[in-house]
């Protein structure tokens, strides 16, 4: 083999996360030559992390509408085509034992590391190469495809697939590069934020709700006309847990956020017939039913919700209804990319192929998983889109 021919191949990815590794297995399996590439010293850093180390691989009940996008169409073809059932029966092939945590939501039942290890594996018998330590320095086209320069030598390919993730967790090795070779090609990049992110609070109501850190209970969150009923956790930064990591990827910086403290009871009514039938309960024994003790004692305190409750006239009770029921707080920002699973925005998918991935002028150049503008929810979501996009690039590249 000669030198050039040594270092060239007919597909590079630049990305050894989940959606670069589905993609570059997809793609051996054709019979491709692949080399995976990654700035970082070891792949799939993300995939060990996510899940508290155990790896919500995927969601059952994954469709269009658990994914936000500018062009929201866009992910429905390659969504389809490899669908959660599929990442399933790799899994189930591979001997993984997994568990389904909540609805739809599948984790491994020992450790993330064990669908990195079936990646690498499939990888492996594909044939694809990995190569970490390798930071690309400029990428141009040629003729034939495209030429790389690395740290390790120059490296040319016909397709090249860009599956370098977004600016979540930068401690994770996240970077720009994605958006800046899109940009270099002419593809526009929509305006990017955190998303799935924990909530900063304004200081009053943080040293307020500082005692209660660590409590979580179950809310009914909403803003801009979207709602989650999940748990919501208190920290000592602000407000985090699932409610408000779904609710923040729909929060721009002074949006209100709502949260129905008691989303199962009808609040007006039961307070009204606690008044009626045992008039000497109070609101703080009423809030400790349905509450963590803490915080039901802590709200109570934070509104001055004192004696019994047939002291209180209808309109009192119904002030503390729409209060338990619609507390809104506006945080005074998000903690960033620093603690966000995701990143919202990036390269506009109308410039791409919904089936392909490509580059709708550049056939051989491809984007996947989260540099572009498709972001799902939490709970698996946003491995389903890694999976789908790469296997769809992974078909023709």
């Amino acid at each position: 083999m000669t030198a050039s021919s040594a270092s060239h191949y007919d597909v590079i990815i630049i990305g050894a996360g989940a959606a670069g590794l589905m993609c570059a297995a997809t793609a051996g399996y054709r019979g491709r030559r692949v080399l995976v590439i990654d700035h970082a010293n070891k792949p799939g850093k993300k995939i060990l992390m996510s899940g508290g180390g155990r790896c919500n691989f995927t969601n059952l009940n994954s469709t269009p509408a658990n994914f936000l996008s500018d062009n929201p169409h866009y992910c429905i073809s390659a969504l389809k085509r490899y669908t959660p059932q599929d990442f399933l029966e790799l899994v189930d092939r591979h001997g993984i034992d997994h568990e389904e945590k909540a609805p739809g939501q599948l984790f491994c039942k020992d450790s993330a590391k064990d669908i990195l290890n079936m990646l690498l594996t499939e990888c492996e018998w594909a044939g694809a190469e990995i190569r970490l330590k390798t930071a690309v320095t400029a990428v141009s086209e040629t003729d034939a495809g495209y030429r790389l320069k690395t740290g390790s030598g120059p490296l040319t390919c016909e397709a090249l697939v860009i599956a370098t993730g977004g600016l979540s967790i930068p401690t994770m090795g996240a970077t720009g590069f994605g958006y800046e070779i899109a940009r270099q090609f002419g593809l526009e990049v929509l305006p990017t934020r955190a998303g799935l992110v924990p909530f900063t609070l304004q200081p009053e109501l943080k040293t307020q709700l500082a005692p209660l850190a660590g409590i979580s209970c179950p809310v009914d969150a909403e803003c801009n006309r979207q709602h989650f009923r999940e748990p919501m956790l208190v920290t000592h930064r602000g407000l985090s847990g699932p409610a408000m990591l779904q609710i923040s990827s729909y929060w721009y910086p002074g949006d209100d956020i709502s949260i129905n403290l008691l989303p199962t009871q009808q609040i007006e009514d039961d307070l009204m017939g606690l008044r009626k039938q045992k008039p000497r309960t109070t609101v703080a024994q009423y809030l400790a039913e349905y509450l963590p003790k803490r915080f039901a004692s802590a709200f109570n305190e934070l509104h001055g919700w004192t004696g019994p409750l047939q002291e209180y006239k209808n309109a009192d009770i119904e002030q503390v209804a729409n209060t338990l029921g619609d507390w809104t707080i506006k945080p005074a920002g998000t903690e960033g990319y620093r603690t966000a699973e995701v990143t919202l925005g990036g390269i506009d998918t109308r410039q791409l192929s919904s089936k392909t991935m490509a580059v709708l002028d550049r056939p051989n150049l491809y984007f996947i998983g989260e540099v572009v503008d498709v972001t799902g929810h939490l709970g698996g979501h946003n491995f389903q889109w890694a999976w789908a996009s790469g296997v769809a690039a992974g078909n023709v590249a």
